[in-house]
Parts: C-alpha cells; sequence; structure tokens
C-alpha cells in the first residue's frame, strides 16, 4: 500500500504535464482557428514558413507570416506594434493631402499621443520629433517612429516568435 501511495504523485504529475500538454495543444489549435490558419497549413508551403525563419521582413512580407505573427503579438499584449506599423504602411500609400492630414491625426491619437488607446513605445525625442512632424504632415512624418517600432519587432518579439509554441506548431505542421 505504501508503495502505491509514493508512485501516487509521479502519476498524478504525469497525469497534471499530460493535460497540461492537451490543453496547450487545445488553445494552440483555438488560436490557429482564430488566425485562419489551421485550415490553411495544408496549403501553406514549407519553403514559405521556414522563409519566416530567415529574416523579420520574410515573415511581415507573407500574409500568413503576417498573420500569425500578429496572432503571437495579441498572445503577448504588443499587438499595437504591428497595427502601428501597417497603419503608418498604410499612411504612406495615401494620395490625396486631405485624407493624409485626417490619417495621420488618426494614427497620431491612436498610437503616440499619451493618452492614446493602444500607445507604442517610443521614447520621447521620437514622440516629440513625430509631433512637430504633424504640423505639416507628409508620407515621412512617421518615419522615424515606424522605424523605432520595426526595430523593437526585429530585434525584441521576432526572436520569441520564432521560439513560440504558434510558430512550432505552424512549423511542425509543414515540415515534411
Amino acid at each position: 500500500m505504501c508503495q502505491g501511495l509514493e508512485s501516487l504523485p509521479v502519476t498524478c504529475l504525469e497525469r497534471v504535464k499530460e493535460l497540461k500538454a492537451r490543453l496547450g495543444s487545445f488553445l494552440l489549435k483555438q488560436e490557429l482557428n482564430l488566425m485562419g490558419l489551421s485550415n490553411k497549413t495544408d496549403k501553406l508551403k514549407t519553403e514559405d514558413a521556414l522563409k519566416w525563419r530567415t529574416s523579420f521582413q520574410n515573415l511581415l512580407a507573407h500574409k500568413d507570416g503576417l498573420c500569425a505573427f500578429r496572432a503571437f503579438l495579441l498572445s503577448e499584449h504588443s499587438e499595437e506594434n504591428i497595427a502601428f506599423y501597417l497603419a503608418c504602411e498604410d499612411y504612406k500609400n495615401t494620395k490625396t493631402s486631405s485624407k493624409l492630414c485626417s490619417k495621420a491625426k488618426k494614427i497620431y491619437e491612436e498610437f503616440i499621443d499619451a493618452e492614446a488607446p493602444r500607445e507604442v513605445n517610443l521614447d520621447h525625442e521620437t514622440k516629440s520629433i513625430t509631433k512637430k512632424n504633424m504640423e505639416q504632415p507628409t508620407v515621412s512624418c512617421f518615419d522615424l517612429a515606424q522605424s523605432k517600432i520595426y526595430t523593437l519587432m526585429e530585434k525584441d518579439c521576432y526572436p520569441r516568435f520564432l521560439k513560440s509554441a504558434l510558430y512550432m506548431e505552424l512549423s511542425r505542421q509543414v515540415m515534411p
């Protein structure tokens, strides 16, 4: 009887680990479903997913890569970084000066202002320069701030993404 009791914690521990792994797998599949990737992994080419590992730019250039990275940032509560980066990319493609002003104001209020609901992590100097640029918005008024956020994501978030369960699961699914 005592021997059975000694093995109980090991058995329970193994059971807990198994349940945790199953739950983690279930949550990951739910995350992939929310991203719309779970059914696409069959279509996702091995070379595409592996290119994401070669550079941050390759990840962002691929629609599914961007989607996976965005989901990862959501799980880390830092999705505002990629949202800001993409808003700046969209802003650069703005054709009319009237839309330039309104879009610039919207981006500034959403991501840079001290009271911004999705404030990105920028140093005081970058914020000041960007605020000054807002006086006469041009297509390049967010370049410095966007560059800082890109570098932050590339040096900090991207390496964590490559080690994440999300990326590991995706790359495992597309491996031959």
